[in-house]
C-alpha cells in the first residue's frame, strides 16, 4: 500500500472500540432475531462502493486471522484497500476459501452450497455471507421460522439471487454445518442464521 493510497483512506471507526462494540452487538440481535431489519450505526467513514451498514459490519467482524472475498464491483477497490488497512484480513481469490463473503448490489452471489461449510465438529469454520440489497420492501415476501421467533416473522425483501429459498431449504438442512447470512442496505442489517427455516409466502399458500 503505498503512501498515496494510505493518504486518501478514509477513517474507520472514531471511536475503535465503542464503534466496535455498538455494531456487533446489532449483529447479535440481528442473529438472535431472525428477519428482523435492525438499523446499523454508521460511525466510519465508509468507501463509496458497497452498503454502509456492510462496511461498518465487516469492520467489526473481520480481523487479521480472517480471510474475505469479495465480488467483482469491490475486488481490488478501495473498499477492499479500507478493509484490509483497518482490519488486517486478508483477501482470496474463491469464495469458497473465505470466512467471509461479502456481495454488493448486483453481483452475482455464489451458491451457499460452494462456500465453506464447517463440519459437525467444527461447525464454526463455516462462512458468513454478507449480501447488499436494496430495500426491505417490494420484494419476495418470505416466512421464517425457528429458535429466536416466538411464532412467524415475515420478512420483505428486495434483491435476492433466484431460487435462493431452495438454497437455504438445503442450507438449513445441513445443521450444524451451513452459511450465516447477513442481508445489508445502506442503513439496516437483517440477520438470517442456519437455524432459520425460511419458506416463501406464494409456495406456503398454494
Amino acid at each position: 500500500m503505498n503512501a498515496d493510497t494510505l493518504q486518501d483512506m478514509r477513517a474507520g471507526f472514531s471511536s475503535e472500540a465503542l464503534g466496535s462494540q455498538a455494531v456487533f452487538r446489532v449483529a447479535l440481535h440481528a442473529l438472535s432475531h431472525p428477519g428482523r431489519p435492525l438499523a446499523m450505526p454508521i460511525e466510519a467513514e465508509c468507501p463509496e462502493l458497497g452498503h454502509r451498514a456492510a462496511a461498518v459490519l465487516l469492520l467489526a467482524l473481520l480481523d487479521a486471522d480472517c480471510t474475505l472475498w469479495l465480488s467483482p464491483t469491490l475486488a481490488g477497490s478501495s473498499t477492499a484497500a479500507w478493509l484490509r488497512f483497518h482490519t488486517g484480513c486478508r483477501c482470496v481469490d474463491a469464495a469458497g476459501q473465505a470466512d467471509v463473503v461479502w456481495v454488493a448490489q448486483g453481483d452475482a452471489v455464489p451458491e451457499l452450497a460452494t462456500l465453506a461449510q464447517g463440519s459437525d465438529a467444527d461447525p464454526q469454520g463455516s462462512a458468513t455471507l454478507v449480501m447488499d440489497v436494496p430495500a426491505f420492501q417490494g420484494g419476495e415476501p418470505l416466512r421464517l421460522s425457528g429458535p429466536g421467533i416466538q411464532t412467524i416473522q415475515d420478512l420483505d425483501v428486495r434483491g435476492l439471487p433466484a431460487g435462493f429459498v431452495a438454497q437455504w431449504a438445503a442450507n438449513h438442512a445441513a445443521f450444524p454445518r451451513g452459511v450465516d447470512v447477513f442481508l445489508a442496505t445502506h442503513t439496516e442489517v437483517c440477520g438470517l442464521p442456519r437455524t432459520a427455516c425460511i419458506n416463501a409466502e406464494s409456495a406456503m399458500e398454494a
